[in-house]
């Protein structure tokens, strides 16, 4: 069964929209952030969840809250990635939506301050994470017949981003794999799609904070990322990353065409 197949209308849920009640659901990163507010949204609207997170407290204080369940998940490890799903299907019977939206801010230049370990940090959690996650989840949303992959990506990697250069990288990376997988596996009735916010109310925002709100730039309301994660959810298309950005209605990014031989 696929979100998008479930039976019911779930409580909440826009009139003409399928619901979602019965949907099994695991959100890396769901602890905090954009990770526990869609986690909050879709358990509203009858969704099964697992919350993954290294933050053990606020995770299983989440968990309890949605009647959910949590397991600490360190998505730099696969060993741990394979848990989390498998938290999925030995608790609820199946796995229909993989939410992989754990990532941090890199907080390492590649100047004079260049810090390797901060680089493989980032690398781990943002890219690594990604890839780790999509491997476990793939085998059990195939036993379901299909079903989701959500990465949440950036703004970051539709442009450039001097103030972090390597976030950006890691961002560029996750929409380029999520491209290159979404054709990949359609034909099984998996999506494979990216969400890409800009600088959204969270704690990763937070050495910037001041200077966005200094300089007037808009701070996405993380309501907005949960609205455009519902739509993406919604929508039928593979392998596309959708921009959310403050003022637009969410939509896929149209990239242009590279040019080809002649």
């Amino acid at each position: 069964m696929t979100p998008n197949d479930a039976a019911g209308a779930a409580p909440g849920a826009p009139e003409g929209r399928p619901g979602l009640d019965g949907t099994v659901a695991l959100i890396t990163g769901g602890a905090n952030g954009i990770g526990a507010a869609v986690a909050r949204r879709l358990a509203a609207e009858g969704a099964r969840l697992v919350l993954a997170d290294v933050d053990a407290d606020r995770g299983t204080a989440l968990a309890a809250e949605l009647d959910a369940a949590f397991v600490r998940c360190d998505v730099r490890e696969p060993a741990d990635s394979r848990a989390a799903v498998a938290a999925a299907t030995d608790r609820f019977g199946g796995l229909d939506l993989a939410f992989l939206n754990a990532g941090v801010a890199s907080g390492c230049g590649l100047d004079g301050d260049f810090d390797p370990e901060l680089y493989r940090r980032a690398m781990a959690i943002n890219v690594d994470g990604v890839v780790y996650g999509v491997h476990a989840a793939l085998p059990a949303l195939r036993a379901r017949g299909g079903g989701n992959i959500i990465a949440t990506a950036s703004m970051a990697a539709l442009t450039a981003t001097p103030f972090d250069p390597v976030y950006g990288a890691n961002k560029a990376a996750v929409v380029g794999l999520v491209r290159a997988l979404g054709p990949n596996h359609a034909a099984e009735g998996i999506r494979i799609n990216a969400l890409c916010p800009s600088f959204a109310d969270t704690d990763i925002i937070g050495p910037l904070r001041d200077h966005l709100e200094q300089t007037g730039f808009p701070i996405l309301d993380v309501a907005e990322v949960v609205a455009a994660f519902m739509a993406l959810l919604a929508a039928d298309g593979t392998g596309e990353a959708w921009y959310v950005v403050p003022g637009r209605e969410p939509g896929p990014f149209r990239f242009r065409g590279v040019p080809g031989p002649r």
